[in-house]
């Protein structure tokens, strides 16, 4: 088993910063541990804090009708979870649920839109953000209706790998089937596939990435394309 790369302890969003910008931030945040399954926020909760994770991510999900739900984006430490509260939103969407324990930052709300009302750069780098999520979100509502799942569920690992830092990383096919929004049946035949290949090892909730490049021809496009965007948005 490769053997884990370690989280870094920094905020990719934040390091846009001029470094007297990014000290006077973080002189306003803590550093707080997020546990593997803390819920952050539920639908319609006021938050009073924006997380700028380091090590840790965090999922945000949407219950639709019944007990069903789906995934709609995964924030670890490329970006923050709340940017609503940049748009003067002071409600979460979403539910924002801890996949990945480790550390973050974590800053009032306040405090938060005080740095925002200043402009310059951290005003910039949210904006910037928010477009990039809004669209990883669309893409995201083409990936579900036209890709295979397959394609799907290499795509996510691949994610989650990134956002964990390693190529190892703890997943259920339960739990995945419900970030996905399909039947657990269906999560195992496509990660079976996946293993057979040889491009992930899989055992008692326990992933391993073993092929990334494999993995990555198996994804569909939607993976490199969401890379891209950053990249091409936030360099």
């Amino acid at each position: 088993m490769p053997r884990a790369a370690v989280a870094p302890l920094t905020n990719r969003l934040l390091d846009h910063l001029p470094a007297r910008d990014r000290a006077r931030v973080l002189s306003n945040c803590e550093t707080v541990e997020l546990a593997l399954h803390d819920v952050l926020a539920e639908p319609g909760d006021a938050v009073a804090h924006v997380y700028f994770p380091t090590a840790s991510y965090i999922s945000l999900v949407t219950p639709m009708e019944g007990k069903a739900s789906l995934e709609v984006a995964l924030v670890g430490n490329e970006g923050l979870y709340g940017v609503f509260v940049a748009m003067d939103v002071a409600f979460s969407p979403v539910h924002a649920l801890v996949q990945g324990s480790g550390l973050a930052w974590r800053m009032g709300v306040g405090a938060f839109r005080r740095e925002l009302r200043r402009g310059g750069v951290l005003r910039g780098c949210v904006d910037h953000y928010i477009y990039v999520v809004m669209s990883q979100l669309i893409r995201t509502a083409g990936c579900n209706r036209f890709h295979v799942l397959e394609q799907r569920v290499a795509r996510w690992l691949l994610m989650t790998s990134d956002r964990s830092h390693s190529p190892s990383f703890h997943i259920t096919h339960a739990f995945l089937a419900h970030m996905l929004g399909v039947r657990r049946e269906g999560i195992t035949e496509a990660a079976s596939a996946l293993q057979r290949r040889g491009l992930i090892a899989y055992a008692r909730g326990a992933v391993t990435v073993r092929d990334r490049k494999g993995l990555e021809r198996a994804s569909c496009s939607c993976y490199r394309s969401d890379l891209s965007i950053y990249e091409r948005t936030l360099g």
